[in-house]
């Protein structure tokens, strides 16, 4: 019987050994892995930060009345262009009943005056004429009566500005609105029979219209202040349209706000920026879009992929692995310059010849390790 244990026990002996050697064979087996390597290469490298913001017209001019009262007729749409002096509108005048009462009044009261001083007039006037009284005295009464006549045509004048907008009904009444620029109508924020306020010291008045020369566009966008001191007036900006696909516009840097604006807790800088409309392409007022701004640009430069970067955890300093032989590889400290997030000036270092590891290069998945992935996150959705 204790024969049969100790065969038994070398039997187990012999088969563990079997198999802690066939499990040593096969780990062995594996091949190591093999890194690829990429070498350093000459480039431009241009880096640039994208403000968001809008296109609107340079210059929009709101028309706004010079009399209250009710708008009567509407003769243009919003997107018509227009001329200087275009008729827009007209206005009805609705008087008021006690300027009106005050102003007949006054006329009522020049015609009372200018009858009596023509009375006096003509009775001087004879005796002026047989020399009874002296050229001086006459040349006064004839002042007086000159001007009640005039302040008669002011008082009347005065009445029909405020019963009808106008003195006498010209072209240039104020009841006509019309357009005091060429450009294109973006707005008309009134309908007829609304009533509106003339424009005066104390209030703005109602605007009628809003026109804009739609061929003299500015980009309007604002930039973090981390950027906005790197900005210079003249720089170059490209425009892309949210409306207009596949369509970039040139631009140039004209204002930098001096002043920022606290927004979301980071403080940003208006910038403005004429842009150059190409013929052909119609751009609306108030169109979202994009300036792509170079804050930083150098030609033909020594680079490598970002990428390729290591960090040393101590001093957070960049270097690269170097191939030095067959799978064997050198660390080496570099000084990096500007990068565009792809790529990253090297200012020392490497040189162009030096082979550099690809050392986070990410392996491909083999078919039967992506379906053993597949069946584990579906059983795990199951549950």
């Amino acid at each position: 019987m204790n024969k049969i244990v100790k065969y038994v026990l070398i039997a187990l002996l012999i088969f563990g050994i079997l198999g802690a050697a066939l499990f040593f064979i096969k780990s062995n087996s594996k091949s190591a892995i093999t890194y690829e390597t990429s070498s350093p290469f000459i480039s431009n490298i241009e880096k640039k930060t994208v403000a968001t913001g809008k296109v609107i017209p340079e210059d929009e001019i709101e028309i706004k009345p010079q009399i209250s009262g009710i708008i009567d007729k509407i003769y243009l749409e919003e997107g018509a262009r227009v001329k200087a002096g275009d008729l827009i509108a007209k206005i009805k005048i609705v008087p008021n009943e006690q300027a009106l009462n005050q102003a007949k009044g006054r006329v009522r009261n020049a015609e009372i005056a200018l009858n009596n001083t023509k009375i006096e007039y003509d009775r001087n006037k004879a005796l002026f004429d047989k020399g009874v009284i002296a050229s001086q005295d006459f040349n006064n009464l004839q002042l007086r009566l000159d001007q009640s006549t005039q302040e008669l045509q002011n008082a009347r004048a005065d009445y029909q500005i405020i019963r009808k907008g106008s003195a006498g009904g010209s072209a240039s009444a104020n009841t006509n609105i019309r357009a005091t620029v060429p450009g294109t109508i973006l707005e008309i924020p009134v309908e007829e029979g609304d009533q509106v306020i003339q424009s005066n010291n104390f209030n703005d008045g109602t605007t009628i219209a809003s026109i804009a020369d739609l061929t003299k566009m500015i980009f309007e966008g604002k930039v973090d202040e981390g950027e906005v001191a790197k900005l210079q007036v003249g720089t170059d900006l490209k425009i892309s349209l949210g409306a207009i696909e596949d369509e970039e516009l040139d631009a140039k840097l004209k204002f930098i706000a001096p002043k920022g604006v606290e927004e979301a807790g980071a403080v940003q800088f208006k910038i403005e920026g004429d842009v150059v409309v190409k013929e052909g392409v119609f751009i609306r007022a108030g169109y979202s879009a994009n300036a792509s701004i170079v804050l930083e640009k150098k030609d033909s430069i020594l680079v490598i992929p970002e990428a390729l970067l290591q960090f040393d955890k101590k001093t957070d300093k960049p270097y690269v692995e170097v191939s030095v032989g067959d799978q064997k590889w050198e660390r080496k400290d570099i000084e990096t310059g500007i990068s565009d997030g792809v790529n990253i000036e090297i200012v020392s270092g490497i040189t162009e010849e030096d082979e550099i590891k690809q050392w986070n290069k990410t392996e491909p998945i083999k078919k039967g390790e992506e379906d053993e992935d597949e069946n584990e996150d579906s059983e795990e959705s199951e549950e």
